[in-house]
C-alpha cells in the first residue's frame, strides 16, 4: 500500500511539473507556468533582456538588466506601462540597492547574510 501510494504522489508531480519549465539555451530561453503565465530570457553580452506576461490580467512586462563591474543597472516597464529603475551594487557580502518603484516613489536598502535594512 506504502508503494503504491508513493507511485501515485509521484505521478500527481510528474504531471503537475511537467505543465511548467523552461525551454532554450543560456542566451535565450522561454518558460511558462501551469497557471499560462510566461516569460522570456535574452542576454547578449552583459545584458539580459526579460519580457513577461500575465494570463490572469492578460498583461505584459519587461526589463533591461545591464551589469557593468560589481554593479547591475535594471530598468523595466510593469504590467501598468509605468517605468521602474534599480542599481544594485555588491561591496563585500553586502550588496546596495537604489532606484524608483513604478509609482515614483524613490528607495534606498543594503542586503547582507543578516537581512536587509
Amino acid at each position: 500500500m506504502k508503494q503504491y501510494l508513493v507511485g501515485i504522489i509521484f505521478a500527481v508531480i510528474t504531471c503537475s511539473s511537467a505543465q511548467a519549465g523552461c525551454i532554450g539555451s543560456s542566451t535565450f530561453s522561454t518558460c511558462s507556468d501551469a497557471s499560462g503565465n510566461s516569460y522570456t530570457n535574452s542576454r547578449i553580452g552583459n545584458t539580459t533582456y526579460t519580457s513577461g506576461y500575465n494570463s490572469n490580467t492578460g498583461s505584459n512586462w519587461s526589463q533591461n538588466t545591464n551589469r557593468i563591474g560589481d554593479t547591475s543597472y535594471t530598468n523595466g516597464t510593469s504590467a501598468n506601462g509605468s517605468s521602474w529603475n534599480k542599481s544594485s551594487r555588491q561591496i563585500g557580502s553586502s550588496t546596495y540597492h537604489n532606484g524608483s518603484d513604478s509609482d515614483g516613489n524613490s528607495f534606498n536598502y543594503s542586503c547582507n547574510q543578516f537581512g536587509c535594512n
